[in-house]
């Protein structure tokens, strides 16, 4: 196994709206990944839901919420490297596969079912990729600012300024970023954010997420996000709903309004007009929506 940090758990205590028991699911390599799960033991739906960069888990505490509500079950892991998650210490560690690979035990691990997929950023990345291996799991799609990376189209210039600005800043400042990106956040919330992250030395993941966004046809990852795209288009049979956060410099709504041509049969996006990329940040209405209609 490469060497790993841990953060400590003193980090997480008394975050501002985060009364969540951690769970920690150990992967056949030795590194242990952690998620929340909260809600119905049997529940007729699980809201899987993947954060993006540079957030984890707490990016859902506005909509879990919502989906326990209804009678169901969220399930919100923290990738490797970010959250409570252990974060190998080299950006060489990390790849599409790896994050990838890691979803797919966990879903296995808790055999779940009946899933609704929620994802944003590179929630999306990874996670549109899941359905098409084990389509008979997932029952419907809560898509939000995100892209499929397929390597025979152009990044948007958005996520190439991001990248940069990623690139230029390998210590960067998550609270920082969180309260100009959320202008609605309190300091505390925008620390929370930040609680996974002692120093430097815990961002490798971070950092190197950009880089692994596939932007050639032989990028690794590109031809299973062309498959995914694939699968969205001809074989999903499931219900979907997107939203779009409409103030999003990243993946805003060019970006998504090309994926929402490679969802078979999505409604209409559901468009939030102050939302930026951190949807989820003003998911409340979102999460309404999506338990009504998924």
């Amino acid at each position: 196994m490469a060497e790993a940090l841990r953060t400590p758990d003193d980090r997480f205590q008394g975050l501002h709206g985060w009364a969540y028991a951690p769970f920690y699911h150990l992967q056949p390599d030795g590194l242990r990944l952690h998620y929340v799960d909260t809600g119905a033991r049997r529940p007729p739906r699980t809201w899987l839901c993947l954060h993006g960069q540079p957030t984890w888990s707490y990016l859902y505490r506005r909509m879990m919420p919502l989906f326990v509500a209804c009678g169901d079950r969220a399930i919100a892991p923290d990738f490797l490297g970010f959250g409570r998650s252990d974060k190998p210490a080299e950006e060489s560690a990390y790849s599409f596969d790896l994050h990838r690979q890691s979803l797919l035990e966990l879903i296995e691990a808790l055999d779940l079912t009946d899933i609704v997929l929620v994802v944003q950023d590179w929630g999306g990345l990874i996670g549109l990729t899941l359905p098409m291996a084990m389509p008979e799991r997932f029952r419907s799609l809560l898509v939000m600012n995100t892209m499929l990376a397929t390597g025979d189209e152009p990044l948007s210039p958005g996520f190439l300024d991001w990248r940069a600005f990623s690139n230029r800043n390998p210590d960067m400042d998550i609270a920082r970023l969180m309260k100009r990106a959320c202008p609605h956040l309190g300091d505390d919330e925008a620390a929370a954010y930040a609680a996974p992250y002692p120093d430097a030395t815990y961002k490798a993941g971070a950092r190197a997420f950009p880089n692994l966004v596939p932007e050639t046809r032989d990028a690794p990852g590109a031809a299973l996000s062309r498959q995914a795209r694939d699968f969205w288009r001809r074989d999903w049979t499931g219900k979907s709903l997107m939203a779009i956060g409409m103030k999003d410099p990243v993946l805003g709504p060019p970006v998504m309004q090309a994926l929402h041509a490679n969802i078979r049969n999505c409604p209409q996006p559901f468009e939030i007009a102050d939302g930026g990329h951190f949807l989820q940040e003003w998911g409340q209405p979102i999460a309404r929506i999506a338990c009504d209609t998924l």
